[in-house]
């Protein structure tokens, strides 16, 4: 494991999901910084980490190698840009940026910068979702055909930044955009996408059109009652066969937590074991060994991250003009 120094920006949930993470990697010790342009709070994972509200001072410690961006999504260029540019290798909080101008310019940065750049879309690594996607490889069912996914929860805890669409880009853009995520890597490249809303309150559901001639459909709810908790799921129809995986209430049902329902020899491909270690401990590992071995991650690629704003954006203009809207952006899942 590297043994840069590691700076994390921004300490409310997403900071300590990541502080805790390197804890259990064995790397509390190499935590330098605790980083909040208000009041940082101190992490007992975190022991010896300085506490500060200044940026400058974290980018200009030249014992700092890595830092963790887990800040409102409207401050994300910013501070991704000024970090590369200081020589730091980057693990950014998804979604990516705000706008696709915003993903560019990052992109772009990090190419410039030949540091080690990820977006943690941490779904990819949740064991569920990284099994689908493994037999989805193997052809255990097939051509996958359409992919349904949804990702409910009631609403979340009070947050000024999150609750302002302008900083946060909403439900769409932060909350489904793990399923787009998935829907690209299973299906392709995006053609076109609708969303609609039957009323407030209601459910939202995304229809993506693939290349290949796959269809995506996507509900996504963060307006159930307070006693619903949180739930999602994903299903892949194949060719020959069939795929299915949910969460209810944060934990796998064990059900079994994968099911796969195929045809003739398919089924030869099953059963599936799911990792059910930790997924944020699994996302940092990843994103370290990439560091230590100077190479760009393979699990979240920019351009992927950059493919799975474009549908967000995308579903978020359709829901707000009723029309579907056509995607242009290339695309690497």
């Amino acid at each position: 494991m590297t043994a840069d120094r590691i700076a994390v920006i921004g300490t409310g949930a997403m900071g300590l999901a990541h502080v805790r993470a390197l804890a259990g990697l064995g790397a509390a010790d190499r935590i330098a910084y605790l980083c909040s342009a208000r009041s940082p709070r101190a992490m007992p994972e975190a022991p010896a980490a300085r506490l500060t509200t200044s940026v400058d001072e974290v980018l200009r410690d030249a014992s700092v190698g890595i830092v963790v961006i887990c800040t409102p999504t409207d401050t994300h260029r910013d501070l991704a840009v000024r970090a590369l540019r200081a020589g730091k290798h980057v693990l950014l909080e998804k979604p990516i940026a705000l706008t696709l101008a915003d993903a560019h310019t990052i992109l772009r940065t990090a190419d410039e910068s030949s540091r080690t750049f990820m977006v943690a879309h941490v779904v990819r690594f949740f064991g569920g979702y990284e099994a689908i996607d493994d037999a989805v490889r193997d052809e255990a069912v097939g051509t996958p055909l359409a992919v349904t996914a949804e990702r409910l929860s009631s609403p979340a805890a009070p947050s000024p930044w999150w609750q302002d669409e302008r900083r946060s880009g909403g439900p769409l853009v932060d909350f489904a955009i793990h399923d787009f995520d998935q829907l690209n890597q299973l299906l392709g490249q995006p053609r076109s996408v609708s969303a609609r809303r039957t009323g407030t309150g209601r459910p939202i559901e995304t229809t993506v059109d693939y290349a290949d001639g796959g269809i995506g459909r996507v509900l996504t709810s963060m307006e159930l009652p307070p006693a619903f908790g949180f739930s999602s799921a994903i299903e892949v129809l194949g060719s020959t066969g069939l795929l299915a995986h949910r969460f209810v209430g944060g934990s796998p049902t064990h059900t079994p937590p994968l099911s796969v329902d195929a045809l003739g020899s398919a089924a030869a491909h099953g059963p599936y074991d799911l990792d059910e270690t930790d997924p944020y401990r699994r996302q940092m590992a990843s994103f370290l060994d990439c560091v230590e071995r100077d190479v760009q991650p393979f699990r979240v690629t920019g351009r992927s991250a950059l493919a799975a704003l474009t549908v967000a954006l995308a579903a978020k203009t359709s829901l707000d003009t009723g029309v579907p809207v056509q995607v242009v952006e290339p695309h690497d899942a």
